[in-house]
């Protein structure tokens, strides 16, 4: 998993209330189980026509989002079912933040596991951080994750709150995978001692 430390981006707004995963990632899209190759149906029914064709008035179907890496949304996001192919999609599709007023748990919680940084932020700081995004191109956020702070194309700062173990693991790069590496050396030791204390096993 790649380190997360400071982020400096395009952000776009969608300011919608209770976005579910189901349209993060729609359910027909959900017979993989790689990680890869799902940004591209990201917010498919919003993203295209029924034709196939791209819904120019989504988002992150204008030019200016077209590399979008922060995301700015509305309340309760990742509702709906736990699934991990949500995170995913969102990853691949180049986003590495979310910001938002609340998260659905389960995908709260996947998000660190994917290398994503979730930032529930109050509504009025969401709002401001929604009315720079809708700038476009030009109005890059930076999001420190050591400083905790997010701030805004005109230099505004807001602080955030986080987990100091998640976000460790985040700036360290360290999945489930990961963590269970970094006692390696506890591992082996003890599948040692356990071989000379049980040689039948």
């Amino acid at each position: 998993m790649d380190k997360f430390t400071t982020l400096t981006g395009i952000a776009a707004p969608l300011p919608l209330i209770n976005i579910d995963t189901d349209m993060i990632i729609p359910k027909q899209f959900l017979k993989t189980i790689k990680r890869s190759g799902l940004g591209k149906n990201l917010f498919d029914e919003m993203r295209f026509n029924q034709d196939g064709s791209e819904n120019p008035d989504f988002v992150l179907n204008q030019p200016a989002y077209r590399e979008t890496e922060i995301l700015v949304a509305g309340d309760n996001f990742g509702c709906g079912s736990s699934r991990e192919h949500a995170p995913w999609a969102i990853k691949d599709f180049g986003i590495k933040c979310v910001i938002a007023p609340s998260f659905a748990d389960i995908f709260y919680n996947n998000c660190f596991k994917n290398g994503i940084l979730p930032i529930a932020m109050p509504q009025e700081v969401v709002d401001v951080l929604m009315k720079d995004a809708e700038k476009g191109a030009n109005a890059r956020m930076t999001v420190d994750l050591d400083a905790q702070t997010v701030t805004t194309s005109d230099g505004e700062v807001f602080t955030f709150e986080i987990d100091s173990f998640r976000k460790h693991c985040l700036m360290e790069g360290l999945d489930d995978i990961g963590l269970s590496l970094e006692k390696v050396a506890s591992i082996d030791a003890f599948e040692a001692q356990a071989d000379i204390a049980r040689p039948w096993v």
